[in-house]
């Protein structure tokens, strides 16, 4: 299953990595963020606001690490969007490293034989009699809905416009939906992932918005539809609305 354990996976390397591209060739600024790392760890450096932008921009940037480069561009996603809690960061990049790969989005576990291709049939699955599946369903309702209404809302959009498919209102729901069912169930409070489901549903309409933008800039930046300008001024009107 998806763990928030994305920033345990960062190397010295990836921090070396950092710090060479925020520092441009200067030794003092190498030497400055050298002694930041040491005093107060990783996350000084991580949380450089430069960071993101010199991950793109510089030639270095595609030596980082899949894990480094996910967990930078969705901390600081969230970070613009008032979100600072580094426990969902964690989390959020995790699925994106995770789903990035092959077909995973599509089952419960690298190993699970079953393809899940619609929300719906996630859904229906909930109360698996068999506990340990029951709870990964509902965990996978939840990443799933997120990663396809986060990274990929363009098509969403398209669909409903389209051929009447549900619209990202449907997939917040359903996504919601999953980590509060996630967060009920007893493997949840045995393991202390509760608290972690329990935001995830709560702030889930955010969490979407921080992947809109990544994939808006970084993924997909050469599309100029109607319906992304009509998603991202009504996002901009919620989000504006809400705080």
């Amino acid at each position: 299953m998806i763990l928030a354990n994305t920033r345990q996976h960062l190397t010295r390397n990836d921090a070396q990595l950092a710090m060479r591209i925020l520092a441009h060739g200067s030794d003092s600024e190498l030497s400055e963020l050298e002694a930041r790392l040491s005093n107060d760890g990783i996350d000084a450096v991580l949380d450089d606001p430069r960071l993101p932008m010199a991950l793109v921009k510089s030639s270095s940037g595609v030596h980082a690490s899949f894990p480094l480069f996910a967990y930078v561009m969705v901390r600081h996603a969230l970070r613009r969007l008032g979100e600072g809690d580094r426990l969902l960061a964690d989390y959020l990049a995790a699925i994106v490293v995770h789903f990035g790969v092959r077909d995973r989005s599509h089952r419960l576990a690298e190993s699970d034989d079953q393809i899940y291709a619609a929300l719906v049939d996630l859904y229906n699955d909930v109360n698996d009699p068999d506990a340990r599946r029951s709870f990964l369903v509902r965990t996978h309702l939840g990443n799933y809905a997120l990663w396809l209404s986060g990274i990929f809302p363009d098509h969403v959009e398209q669909r409903r416009w389209n051929r009447g498919g549900p619209h990202l209102g449907y997939y917040e729901e359903m996504g919601r939906r999953g980590f509060q069912l996630a967060a009920e169930h007893r493997l949840a409070e045995e393991h202390g992932l509760a608290p972690l489901y329990a935001a995830a549903a709560d702030r889930f309409g955010l969490l979407r918005l921080a992947l809109n933008s990544l994939s808006d800039w970084l993924f997909f930046p050469n599309v100029h539809t109607p319906e992304r300008l009509m998603r991202q001024v009504s996002d901009e009107t919620r989000w504006k609305l809400a705080s």
